[in-house]
This record gives structure tokens, sequence and C-alpha cells, in this order.
């Protein structure tokens, strides 16, 4: 089999396969870039934001198309899909309206003599790569900013997902990018680190495990080159007394089983006050029983397959030894009989330190449910993880307020969970990642800050 292949995650079939770019193709591909960067970042920011607000057009008009090739490749239940390409058009609109403004001359105040701008410069051609569970969104979050910059880009998807890779591209040159600006590459993981070597790239974006990163920030950093990582997530979802215990049920749920679990910022570790324990579990048992499995394709799915059967038997194996050390299971937690990656909402307590489900991140639909006494112990809870990315806090404003200034991580949500939206940043601490995306962040990341002194 070749890297980048379709295969359907309800079935397991495999239904189209792509060879990878040779060393050669892959050479030419920077290059191509290299060359692209010399005329697009001279052009008017006008006219590139011209190009993203085609591109957000055609996300719209293609939908259907593209929910349903999601859906095919990676198993997300349609209207999660549609969901998905609404936003990623609604980035390419913000940068396209609202980034030009955001690119202008910052006058600074300063203590000499004349005057002093900074000014936002592109550097250049930059690779991402980026992951198979919202392949449209991450790309758009990585593409959308540096397009309007005048950045070129070389883009690697998720090798489960080429046939939207594919149509990324398409739009994108539909929308009126000169060749070479953006560039689909079907890469090996050695001509990555190639590209990211080449003196002629100047940075790379990866949204990805652990793993990934710290081997791309590795290569990176040898090469002295601009990165930005974007890795797991265990978000806890803290629920205090005080809090609207229907809202915060209703939050969990959606939190951690959308997307069947397979997000960075799912609510993945749920921490309760003891108070108000038996009420939240059994009305979280109650929702989490509403995700039950089906066709993506259906309009009534609300949790579809999992992306790949390897990623359920890692899920299955987390889930497998915290059973054996001891955890309840309250719902869900067997694999079901039959063809697919299907995995149920399932639902663990009494998860401890020596099992793998406590520290790992679980890239499912598993929630963990921790009761603790205090808000201290559900802070304490919170933040004895490895990860840093996003979290969520349901209480009374004050003291939600309190925790969240106590949690170690990038993102909180004060009585709601963190949903990603244009002009939002986006990213985390500790081992979550380097850097931010969305907003006016996303223009600074690999933007040249530059400063202009005049007498």
């Amino acid at each position: 089999m070749t890297k980048y292949a379709t295969v359907d995650p309800a079935t397991g079939k495999v239904l189209r396969e792509f060879p990878t770019l040779s060393d050669t193709e892959a050479e030419q591909a920077v290059t191509r870039s290299h060359d692209a960067y010399r005329a697009w970042h001279r052009a008017k920011t006008a006219d590139r934001a011209s190009v993203l607000a085609r591109v957000a057009d055609l996300h719209r008009r293609h939908a259907d198309e593209l929910a349903e090739l999601m859906s095919l490749e990676m198993g997300k239940p349609i209207t999660q899909a549609r969901g998905e390409v609404e936003l990623s058009a609604s980035i390419y609109e913000y940068y396209a309206t609202s980034g030009p403004g955001l690119l202008a001359d910052e006058v600074l105040d300063i203590a000499g003599s004349g005057r002093a701008v900074v000014r936002t410069a592109p550097i250049g051609p930059l690779l991402g790569i980026m992951p198979w569970n919202f392949p449209l969104y991450q790309a758009a979050r990585f593409v959308a900013p540096n397009l309007l910059l005048g950045n070129t880009i070389l883009l690697k998807h998720a090798g489960s997902c080429p046939q939207q890779a594919l149509r990324l591209g398409e739009l994108i040159d539909t929308a009126g990018a000169p060749p070479g600006v953006y560039q689909n590459v079907f890469a090996t993981t050695d001509q990555v680190a190639a590209m990211i070597a080449d003196p002629r790239l100047q940075g790379v974006s990866l949204t990805g495990s652990e793993r990934a990163g710290s081997a791309v920030g590795a290569t990176a950093g040898r090469y002295l080159k601009k990165c930005v990582l974007e890795l797991g997530g265990s978000d806890p979802f803290i629920v205090l007394p005080g809090a609207d215990l229907e809202a915060a049920v209703q939050a969990a749920a959606q939190g951690r089983f959308w997307n069947a679990g397979q997000a960075c910022t799912s609510s993945k570790r749920l921490i309760v006050e003891a108070s108000i324990w038996d009420r939240f579990l059994e009305a979280f048992l109650r929702k989490a029983a509403d995700f039950r499995s089906g066709n993506p394709m259906s309009e009534e799915t609300l949790l579809g397959p999992m992306a790949s059967v390897s990623a359920r038997a890692e899920l299955a194996a987390q889930v497998d030894d915290a059973v054996a050390k001891g955890a309840v299971v309250h719902l869900g937690g067997k694999i079901p009989d039959g063809e697919g990656a299907y995995y149920p909402a399932t639902v663990l307590s009494g998860v401890t330190p020596d099992m793998r489900a406590y520290y790992e991140e679980l890239f499912g639909p598993v929630a963990v449910l921790h009761r603790v006494e205090s808000l201290d112990e559900a802070v304490e809870l919170a933040n004895d993880s490895p990860y840093g990315l996003g979290s969520a806090v349901f209480a009374r404003d004050e003291e939600a307020d309190v925790v969240a200034n106590r949690l170690e991580a990038g993102m909180v949500g004060i009585n709601t969970t963190i949903r990603s939206a244009p002009d939002l940043p986006f990213g985390g601490v500790k081992n979550s990642g380097i850097g931010r995306e969305l907003g006016r962040f996303g223009l600074d990341e690999f933007s040249n800050k530059k400063l202009l002194r005049f007498a």
C-alpha cells in the first residue's frame, strides 16, 4: 500500500491509493515555492486578500462535496463535516477582510528623536504538516494568514485524507493563487526532513502528536528554522458547586464526544466536586448514551467511526489497561462486532496515576471522570498533566475566574468549552506545543517584524 490512501473507516475498505513524490519532485516543489515567493510577496495585500475571499466562497459553494469527502476519508458525521467546512471558510474570510488592517504599520512611542514603526513582512516559503482529524480547518489556520502575508506554502496533509488534500489545492488554484504559491505535497518523512533543511524554506508548522512535534522541532532547531507546533491535549473540564449543571453536562458531552473525541481540545478529564458528583454522573451518562455509533453519511449520526482501526486499537488498549487496574466502566468500553473502526461512547471513573489513561491523551470517545473534594484539589488534578492546551471551568463567574488564573493551559473556557473562532488565538503550553494560530497572532508567527527607524 502507498503512504497516501483513502481507507473508509466505516468499512475498512481501501478505496484509492496515491503515490508519494520522488525525491526529485520534492526538490522541485521547493524550487517552485521559492520562485513563486519572489512575485507573491510583492503583490498588493488587497490582491492576496481577494484570493482568500474566493477560497472562502469556493468552500461554501462546494460544502456538500467537501463534507462528503471528509466523512468518507476520516469518518466525521456529515453534519459535523459541514460545520468544519463553514468554519474553514470563515477563517479565509476573516483574513481576507480583517487581515489587511492587522498588517498596518505599528507606530512606536519612542524616547529618542525621530520616529519608528514596526512593519509586518513575510519571510518566505513555509512547510505545513497537517493532521487528519480536522483536515480543512487545520489547513485553514495555517494557510490563510500566511498567504495573506505573502509567504508561499508547501502543504503535507495526513496520509489518510489524500482526496481532501487534492481538492483543497484545486480550490486554491481556482481562487487565483499563482502557480507555486500553494502546493500539495505527498511527501515522505525523509523528504519532509530534507525540505526543512533546505535553506530556501524559512519555517514549518505542524499539528500532530508529541512524537511528530519533537522530531520536527529538533530538525527545525538544527537548521535554525522558525516552527509552530500544535500538539496533544488532555483538557480538564472542572465542575464546581454553583455551576449550571444542565449546561455543564451538555457542554461536557459535546466537548468529549464530538468528532468521536478525536480533537486536541476535547474535554478529556471531567473533574467534578464531590457534593454534585452523583447528580452530574447520572445526567452525564444519560447524555453520553445519546451518542450512538452510526453511518457517518447519515444526517442523524452523532458518533461516527474512529479514523482508523489502528487508532481504535490504541484507545482500546488504554481503556483495557485502566479496567485491569481497577477503573470503573459506566458506559461502553468494548470494541463492537462488525466492520469498520467504531468504538462506543465510553465513560470511566476511578482512574489513578498508575494507569495509562491518567497521563496519556485518550484520542477517542472516552471520558474520564474524577471526583474531588475541593476547588484546590480540582486545580491540582487539572494541572497534573504533561499537557496544557485547552480547559473549561463551570462555576460561579467569580470562582471560575480564580480557577482560570491558576490553570496551566493556553486557553480557558469559563462556563463554556473552547471553540475555535477566526479572531481568537489558539495554542497551548507544556507538551501541547509552541506558538499561536488564528487572529492577529496567526499573522505574527511567520512574519518579519521589521523595525523602520526614521531620523
